[in-house]
């Protein structure tokens, strides 16, 4: 690539929605994959100084004795409290961005032309700064709220109050260059997004030759 910096096509869009099925999608079209929930967890690992930022901030309760971070505990303050979930996002997004950058960096060395940054907090974080085309990937609620049930083995009241706390399907329709509805099968969703692959594998290639 020349020291060139490949190009960043975001990924996020409403729980539930189908967003594993796109980015499997997309890494078979090509495209390095940068999975941010995996980032997260990297940053808030044992010994990180994020996790001891979280620990100062909501109490040494969200540390298990093995020094790990209690998701279930940390969740269980802030999905409950706008404001705790804002100082919680105020702390975390930046060591995100950091080690985001740093592997947007690393992939474009080894000679990556193309990145997938799977984000579900794309927006929150202002990681869509990063990014060269934004893909958001919606479904109806009664939809996504069966999938939520099924998949994390939660209430229907745990997944509505985790859809409050994100933007609304308008919002993510007007701050993307692409939007992937899901309501119908694995297999049609498949299909749709590796159509915007190819338009997007198009759009770049023009981009680059023009």
């Amino acid at each position: 690539m020349n020291g060139t910096r490949a190009r960043v096509t975001g990924l996020t869009g409403q729980s539930g929605a189908g967003k594993t099925t796109v980015s499997k999608v997309f890494a078979q079209n090509g495209f390095a994959v940068i999975d941010a929930d995996i980032i997260s967890r990297e940053v808030t690992e044992k010994g990180q100084p994020c996790l001891k930022e979280l620990a100062e901030a909501f109490g040494g309760d969200i540390i298990n004795s093995d020094g790990t971070l209690n998701r279930k505990c940390l969740g269980g303050i802030v999905f409950s409290d706008r404001e705790k979930l804002r100082q919680l996002n105020g702390i975390i997004y930046p060591y995100i961005i950091y080690r985001i950058i740093s592997r947007i960096d690393e992939l474009s060395e080894q000679g990556e032309e193309l990145i997938l940054l799977d984000a579900p907090t794309l927006f929150e974080a202002n990681a869509d700064d990063l990014c060269d085309l934004i893909i958001s990937v919606t479904a109806d609620e009664d939809i996504r709220l069966r999938r939520i049930i099924a998949r994390d083995n939660i209430t229907p009241e745990a997944a509505k109050k985790r859809f409050e706390s994100q933007y609304s399907e308008h919002f993510f329709v007007n701050h993307s260059d692409f939007v992937i509805k899901n309501n119908k099968t694995p297999d049609v969703l498949a299909a749709k997004a590796e159509e915007v692959a190819g338009k997007i594998k198009e759009y770049y290639n023009a981009k680059a030759n023009g």
